[in-house]
């Protein structure tokens, strides 16, 4: 795995949330567990077989998401076997589908395959499809094009 950026070793500490958020969200394994974890994968060897990862790195990044809160380890228990920890999703990390999805809505638009999508998000009860948007402080969808990222001052109160 290369270096962090000087950036990223302090992210954490960062006033800007999006630096933050690639503190804990730092590469690309940890979207694909992410993705693994809304499709139902839950242990260790699950999210291994499924995504080809090293052991070590799997180790890691599961470490850190479970660390920066979203994953957490939950014990259960093959028959005939000893106890081990699965990981479900926080609340925290639930939170984090719309930027999947937000992730998915870009990919099929910017680098298509042809092919359609191997991951669809759909609504629980009558499976519709589901799309990001930016949404207002009064629930109105927004034009990407009608937003803008205003650098705050130190003491900003918006």
């Amino acid at each position: 795995m290369p270096p962090k950026s000087r950036m990223l070793v302090d992210a954490l500490d960062n006033r800007c949330a999006i630096t933050r958020s690639l503190g804990v969200l730092s590469d690309s394994w940890s979207f694909l567990l992410l993705r693994e974890s809304l499709l139902g994968r839950r242990t260790f060897a699950q999210f291994r077989d499924s995504l080809g990862i090293a052991t070590d790195i799997l180790s890691a990044r599961l470490g850190a998401l479970v660390e920066h809160g979203v994953l957490e380890k939950v014990p259960y228990q093959e028959p005939g076997q000893r106890t081990r920890d699965a990981y479900e999703l926080t609340a925290a990390g639930h939170e984090l589908k719309v930027v999947l999805v937000a992730m998915q809505q870009w990919g099929e638009v910017h680098l298509p395959q042809g092919k359609g999508p191997s991951v669809l998000p759909v609504t629980r009860d009558g499976h519709e499809r589901v799309h990001a948007a930016l949404v207002d402080a009064h629930g109105a969808i927004v034009g990407q094009q009608d937003v803008e990222f205003l650098r705050m001052a130190v003491d900003s109160s918006i």
